[in-house]
């Protein structure tokens, strides 16, 4: 596996393996020995699958409370998505700060969110599947996001704002202005 840093601390594209010939391909998508010998610790344990029905859906942005806080690690099974992760993490020099990365079905890269980042993504493509790992499993009491489009975090999105597919949950989901961090920047790890 191919792994590549980000301009976020613990922020990190990767991109398995393929192993193709007329019949196709095949990809070991996860191996957690390979992960750690690339210096990745994390017991995912649970795993998540979304379809989103039409391109401009935007799912996020989404983040689970300390203590079920979750590192998450994304990849789509078809179709496209703009993937975004927000530094959410007190203390942190890019605290506040968004990465955003285009995960396709077809090249297979993922993108590994650890915990303490807002995570969202925006559909490129009709009939989208997007599967994740996470290390710590989901509890109502502890789920929690941001808007989408909060002009203080500054997402540049793929789609017109007027155009974009949302839940009613997502549509209401606080600012980032009054936002209290319960995450803290941990610089050694």
């Amino acid at each position: 596996m191919l792994v590549q840093p980000t301009d976020i601390s613990g922020v990190l594209v990767i991109l398995p393996k393929r192993h193709g010939d007329r019949r196709g391909y095949f990809s070991e998508t996860y191996n957690r020995q390979s992960l750690a010998e690339a210096g990745i610790h994390f017991d995912f344990v649970q795993d998540n699958e979304s379809l989103s029905a039409e391109a401009g859906t935007i799912r996020g942005l989404h983040f689970q409370g300390p203590p079920f806080e979750q590192t998450k690690l994304v990849r789509v099974l078809s179709g496209a998505i703009f993937d975004v992760a927000v530094d959410l993490r007190r203390g942190s020099p890019t605290y506040g700060a968004h990465i955003g990365v285009h995960l396709t079905a077809e090249e297979g890269n993922q993108l590994l969110i650890p915990a303490g980042f807002a995570h969202g993504f925006c559909t490129l493509e009709p009939d989208t599947r997007v599967f994740y790992k996470v290390d710590k499993h989901y509890s109502a009491a502890h789920d929690a996001g941001l808007i989408w489009n909060d002009p203080e975090i500054g997402i540049k999105w793929p789609i017109p704002g007027q155009q974009a597919i949302l839940s009613e949950k997502d549509s209401q989901l606080p600012g980032f202005a009054n936002f209290e961090s319960p995450f803290i920047f941990d610089s050694h790890g």
